[in-house]
């Protein structure tokens, strides 16, 4: 604190005395009401300005401290450019902070602090990290492990945000921040199970730092622990163990951390993991998205993904008239982003308006041609839900990202064969090999492109078109037998004196014999046919001497059963063999009334009165209803999973220094 004398005398000097002590004991608020006497007597008293402005920063009275900085600025000048610069990045302000250290005439080493911070928070990665590489270069003091605490939350948020490649900048992993950080950079970088045993490791480090402070509970470690905890339940949830990983979630949300930040991405991803199942309790875990300030702690993605959620939770839940209000807000906000379009086309899907949903597509992909593939994709397949196979083929052909991939050639010509089209497959293989031709000759996937193309023509008897498939092959592999053979048989349809050339290269019949012993064959384990042998010559069995013969066994013959009403007296009917109709006596069934069946049903029951008690039989029966469901949405826009849930705690603020947007700051260095 600096000390001067104004006007008044002595009682001012005494005042200044009562600034400095209140200051050193942290009295802001008493220092406040000693500075207001000193600038009664002369207002424009810079140091008792500037003494003010600290004294209100330091009670968390932002706004009023600005409001002096705006009133003196003249006086002021550029004495509190870090002071202003800071009230507005603690008021979210962060653009015009960001004008007012960019403004500034010198960059000290705590206006750089800041200008860091502001970075993160506009999520200006790159420019940022330049900043904390040069701090942590040029700067020897006791904030270092904070600056690589901030350095490792920019790398964590390139790889998480920007999926760039993972640098490594030889950073620590000592404390529980930097091991956090490092396992958010693992997460971005794919490398899920590396990820969760860091996590493991800065658990142990948190319990370890936060167990020799006697004043700090069990309950306090927990809710420290929380935010490492949220992120171990979003890896388990990325590898599948969503049963572990949603326990885990309602652990943290019954802590009730102080961090909206992270209670809000715990909740979004809760509501991911019950997607159209449980959407009661979704509805509930929504309202901690809604928390205020949630906008200022989270990532851009973060929101963006929270958002959409939120839109197919109103689907799920039937709410037409929502779900169109908030996928429209979202395309309004990312004009060229897919996803708000495709739950919108999911919505109408539900409603049974194809025609209007493909409209949408089409509209969507005119207008932003550079992300239409998988709008495309969705598009193909409403055609093939209407039963429009052909229309279905001409939007899959127009994507050029996946056009002459195996699996788009695969499709298409499957849907094409289906509709009888062969002209058309065979120019999709046609136009697939020749793309590989000219990108990739001889690749794996060429030659089993022409195979299946050469195949395909053969099966339809198309032989003439597979010779030129079926003589690239063959040269790829002179010793290919079958595809010679199949050539040959091609060619004797074009060219005779061809197929009799080629002939000459296959093996002789020699050659291609098989030396195999029958016998061994048949009798080997497993034979379904064996043939019968004559009986060998023993000295048991003698040949028979002659006029010797076998005595053949007769066969009794069985006696037919009789009729029971059988009569040998009576003479046969002669027409017995004829179906009853052609017989000359036959007259017919004769007609009448059916009399009712007395004593089949219940005592004393008649049938015409069991009709009129059988309810099933009445128009008035009620259908039975079918069990409540939520019916699922179309293509990809239906999936909870639109967007993959990201968990990131974002700084706590302080004064001059800003720790990882995961972790809690420690208190800063500053002119307080």
């Amino acid at each position: 604190w600096a000390s001067g004398m104004a006007s008044g005398g002595l009682s001012v000097a005494s005042l200044w005395t009562e600034v400095n002590r209140c200051g050193q004991n942290g009295d802001y608020t008493r220092a406040l009401k000693a500075l207001t006497k000193i600038l009664h007597e002369n207002r424009d008293d810079v140091t008792a300005l500037h003494c003010k402005i600290v004294c209100l920063v330091q009670n968390g009275s932002f706004k009023e401290a600005l409001n002096v900085m705006n009133t003196h600025s003249k006086v002021l000048s550029s004495e509190v450019v870090f002071e202003k610069a800071y009230c507005e990045y603690r008021l979210n302000r962060v653009e015009s902070a960001l004008k007012t250290i960019e403004a500034a005439s010198e960059q000290t080493d705590k206006l750089k602090e800041l200008y860091g911070q502001v970075l993160y928070r506009l999520e200006r990665y790159d420019d940022c990290k330049s900043v904390y590489t040069d701090l942590i270069r040029n700067s020897q003091d006791e904030y270092e492990e904070e600056r690589k605490t901030n350095l490792a939350a920019v790398v964590a948020a390139m790889s998480q945000w920007e999926k760039g490649p993972m640098e490594d900048l030889g950073l620590p992993e000592s404390t529980y921040e930097l091991c956090y950080n490092a396992a958010c950079s693992l997460i971005g970088q794919g490398q899920l199970t590396e990820a969760f045993n860091k996590l493991r490791q800065a658990e142990e480090l948190c319990r370890v730092s936060l167990a020799d402070d006697s004043d700090v509970t069990e309950e306090d470690i927990e809710s420290e622990l929380a935010v490492i905890h949220s992120q171990m339940a979003y890896v388990m949830q990325l590898q599948g163990r969503t049963d572990e990983a949603l326990q885990l979630y309602n652990q943290v949300i019954k802590l009730k951390p102080s961090d909206v930040g992270l209670l809000a991405v715990t909740a979004n991803n809760i509501i991911t993991i019950n997607k159209d199942q449980n959407v009661f309790d979704s509805k509930k875990k929504v309202k901690l998205t809604n928390a205020e300030g949630v906008e200022y702690k989270l990532a851009k993605k973060q929101l963006q993904a929270i958002e959409l959620n939120k839109a197919l939770l109103a689907m799920y839940t039937n709410q037409a008239d929502q779900c169109r209000k908030l996928s429209s807000s979202l395309q309004s906000q990312n004009p060229g982003h897919p996803r708000p379009v495709l739950i919108q086309v999911a919505q109408l899907c539900r409603e049974k308006q194809h025609s209007k949903a493909i409209e949408l597509l089409q509209q969507f992909s005119d207008q932003h041609p550079e992300s239409a593939s998988g709008i495309k994709l969705t598009m193909a397949q409403l055609y093939l839900v209407q039963g429009h196979v052909t229309k279905a083929c001409d939007v899959l052909r127009s994507i050029e990202e996946f056009k002459h991939k195996s699996g788009m050639v695969s499709a298409l010509v499957t849907m094409y064969s289906h509709e009888e089209d062969i002209d058309s497959a065979i120019d999709v293989f046609k136009q697939a090999i020749g793309h590989y031709q000219s990108e990739t000759p001889g690749s794996a996937a060429h030659l089993a492109l022409v195979r299946e193309a050469a195949d395909f023509k053969l099966k339809y008897g198309r032989k003439k078109e597979a010779i030129s498939d079926l003589e690239q092959l063959w040269k790829q592999n002179p010793k290919d037998i079958h595809t010679l053979a199949q050539l040959i048989s091609a060619y004797s349809l074009v060219d005779t004196d061809k197929a009799k050339s080629l002939s000459k290269h296959l093996p002789s019949a020699d050659t291609m014999s098989f030396n195999v012993d029958v016998d061994e064959l048949e009798n080997s384990h497993g034979a379904t046919y064996v043939r019968k042998k004559a009986a060998k010559v023993t000295g048991e069995n003698l040949p028979k001497e002659q006029g010797q013969g076998e005595i053949k066994k007769k066969k009794k013959k069985k006696k037919g059963k009789l009729p029971k009403n059988y009569d040998p007296k009576a003479t046969p009917d002669p027409e017995r063999w004829l179906p009853m109709r052609e017989r000359s006596y036959y007259r017919g069934k004769k007609k009448g009334k059916k009399k009712e069946q007395i004593g089949k049903g219940t005592q004393g029951a008649t049938a015409g009165a069991s009709a009129e008690l059988d309810a099933s039989k009445t128009a008035s029966s009620p259908p039975t209803s079918p069990r409540p469901g939520f019916a699922s949405g179309s293509s990809a826009a239906a999936s909870s999973n639109v967007v993959p849930p990201r968990q990131q705690k974002p700084a706590a603020s302080g004064a001059t220094r800003k720790k990882a947007p995961q972790k809690k700051k420690k208190g800063g260095k500053g002119g307080w």
